[in-house]
């Protein structure tokens, strides 16, 4: 294995910032303790969101983080829009969740997959979802309005709405009904 063309790693920051490094910051935004926040300026940010401690908000220095009004966001969350990330109105998202918008593309065996490009697609998450605690959403995933992803799933593929999904990978379960 040879690692002749291995890249030059670079800092991406300490992740401190202010309410006005933002692309769009509404109002009633709350911060938890602990928040690191890296490229503000690609992440919109509603009305009367909740981002809970220790959060990690890592946008790139291309595509957006967009999180809608009434968005509630757990603790230890840690959210990488690489490939872009959209998130409705009143979405719940339980702590310890992980969107992940990108992937290292295979390649030779000789050389180690780190090295290689990445493979990017959005994350949408449409309103009224409910994320549960430790799930992890992958790259290229559509989650359809209303729908619930059960605690500690993994989503490798796009939800429909209203639907309830849980397992790794997450499979659907049922169908969403009125009461």
């Amino acid at each position: 294995m040879s690692f002749e063309e291995c890249r030059i790693y670079k800092s991406h920051g300490d992740g401190k910032f202010k309410r006005d490094d933002f692309k769009k910051l509404g109002d009633n935004v709350i911060f938890e303790e602990g928040i690191l926040v890296f490229h503000p300026e690609n992440i919109e940010i509603g009305n009367n969101v909740y981002i809970g401690h220790n959060t990690i908000l890592k946008s790139y220095y291309k595509n957006k983080m967009s999180i809608g009004d009434h968005t509630w966001i757990g603790q230890c969350c840690f959210l990488h829009s690489a490939g872009g990330i959209g998130i409705g109105k009143a979405v719940g998202i339980g702590p310890m969740v992980k969107i992940l918008t990108s992937v290292h593309k295979e390649c030779e065996l000789s050389k180690p997959i780190i090295f290689n490009d990445l493979e990017t697609g959005a994350v949408i998450i449409e309103d009224g979802c409910d994320i549960g605690v430790g799930s992890i959403i992958l790259h290229g995933v559509k989650i359809g309005e209303g729908s619930i992803v059960g605690a500690g799933s993994v989503v490798t593929r796009n939800v429909a709405p209203y639907s309830v999904v849980a397992g790794n990978p997450a499979r659907i379960l049922r169908k969403r009904r009125s009461y």
